[in-house]
């Protein structure tokens, strides 16, 4: 060991390395960790499309500053501390949640848990996509309202949690029971994941866009809003009229037909988004103990 020892610290010396102590080992682990924790921070929350526009920016900078374009450089070193500002004031509910997320005991065990594999594509099949489109009109038929968010690229954990649980995979009988009418989970949103529905009972943020019909309810105006704050696809049912409409990128689609929304779905489901083989096998194992326990009933 002695040996190996005096080995290292005269190739140090030859290659002019710089000598690395316990103390940098420590700042480098904080420094990824921390690195890692904002960047899946990001990924899963509105703040990365954010950050892309941001990136956007930096480019635009980085051109001026090449062409000498002094006009462009004063205006981005003057307005740099407002706009720091500005994002904390606006992603404040986002920040908080990340802090309260980093004090929890499990965020050692979420951080050494690393999956560099490359995984497979979650995403919802194609009967899926008939299941819901047979649900929603379905449901339209009988004046039952519901409200379905289909969760694309940015995860919705955080509206997830102000639900039920239900992890079961999605069916038109499974959403016709939830949301018949008074029965236990038929207010709020649905949210789905893949072709699983994960939650039930759900609060979404509601839009405040004049340009929404006054005529218009709580459902419109809450698919509205989520789609706002995220890239998801959301379904709504009225219950006064039964027409089906969706809300995309804060854009609303009022009483659109059956092959329009198969359109959108396969759209969303056209879109790759990975998860983590250590996922998926999880997944999996979920579909077959409930199918044991379906046989052993």
């Amino acid at each position: 060991m002695a040996t190996m020892g005096a080995f290292w610290e005269k190739a140090s010396i030859y290659l002019n390395l710089p000598k690395i102590t316990m103390t940098d080992i420590v700042e480098i682990l904080i420094i990824t960790f921390l690195f890692y924790y904002m960047l899946v921070w990001i990924k899963n929350t509105r703040a990365w499309v954010l950050l892309k526009g941001i990136m956007v920016i930096l480019l635009f900078v980085l051109v001026a500053a090449v062409f000498q374009m002094n006009t462009i450089i004063w205006i981005a070193k003057n307005t740099l501390s407002v706009a720091i500002t500005a994002i904390v004031i606006i992603f404040q509910p986002e920040i908080r949640k990340a802090l309260e997320n980093l004090g929890q005991k499990n965020f050692l065990t979420s951080f050494f848990a690393f999956d560099f594999s490359k995984g497979e594509i979650a995403k919802f099949t194609d009967k899926t996509i008939n299941e819901l489109v047979k649900a929603c009109y379905e449901m339209g038929k009988v004046k039952t309202g519901a409200l379905i968010v289909i969760e694309d690229e940015i995860v919705l954990s955080e509206y997830e949690r102000t639900g039920i649980s239900v992890d079961g995979i999605l069916t038109s009988q499974l959403l016709i029971n939830i949301f018949e009418k008074n029965t236990p989970l038929h207010d709020g949103a649905v949210i789905v994941r893949g072709d699983r529905v994960v939650s039930a009972t759900c609060y979404l943020p509601l839009t405040d866009s004049l340009s929404i019909s006054k005529d218009l309810g709580t459902r419109h105006r809450a698919a509205v809003g989520i789609s706002e704050v995220s890239d998801s696809l959301t379904i709504v049912v009225s219950e006064e009229t039964g027409k089906v409409s969706i809300a995309m990128g804060g854009e609303l689609y009022r009483n659109v037909d059956a092959e329009f929304l198969k359109n959108k779905l396969a759209y969303i489901q056209r879109r790759e988004k990975k998860v983590s083989k250590i996922e998926s096998w999880r997944r999996r194992l979920k579909d077959v103990k409930e199918s044991r326990k379906k046989t052993d009933e």
